[in-house]
């Protein structure tokens, strides 16, 4: 099984503001269930209360601290690795954050689709610093956006050297 990270993320690492997205992206939440698809999504509690509801054709791993949590049509894991385990009969299992989740699954990682915008972002969630060097360039699309906001971004995969 691999293990991707997906994420947004602007020029200085920010991914989230108020437990949101701090951008309006119609093209990358496409590009993120395009990628998803028929996969196991592994979040973080608080994402997961930032997307809802489980995500329809995708298996939701919520990792949690708390014993009692129980959401319906999701499975529910106290660490990362035992959400990886819940994902063992998937071949690509997908962590979509937040930033305490990426940290600890960058180093487990052998892809990372990030969807790269173009500036600097407020915000109050950041994905965690890795050394590029580490990390091959196997894939970019530039793409730009007028609505609902201006907006430049490129969409990359890197994969681990």
């Amino acid at each position: 099984m691999s293990v991707s990270l997906i994420v947004a993320m602007a020029q200085n690492r920010t991914i989230g503001v108020n437990n949101t997205l701090p951008w309006r992206c119609p093209e990358d939440l496409k590009h993120f269930k395009a990628l998803t698809m028929g996969h196991h999504m592994i979040m973080g509690r608080k994402t997961f209360d930032s997307i809802g509801k489980p995500l329809p054709g995708r298996t939701t791993v919520i990792v949690t601290r708390n014993d009692a949590l129980k959401v319906e049509g999701c499975l529910v894991a106290h660490s990362l690795p035992d959400a990886i385990k819940l994902s063992t009969n998937d071949d690509e299992v997908f962590i979509v954050g937040g930033a305490e989740i990426y940290a600890q699954a960058l180093p487990l990682a052998d892809t990372l689709y990030i969807t790269e915008i173009q500036q600097d972002v407020d915000g109050d969630a950041h994905f965690p610093a890795f050394n590029r060097n580490a990390w091959q360039e196997t894939a970019r699309e530039v793409r730009n956006q007028t609505e609902p906001q201006a907006l430049q971004y490129h969409f990359v995969t890197y994969r681990r050297r």
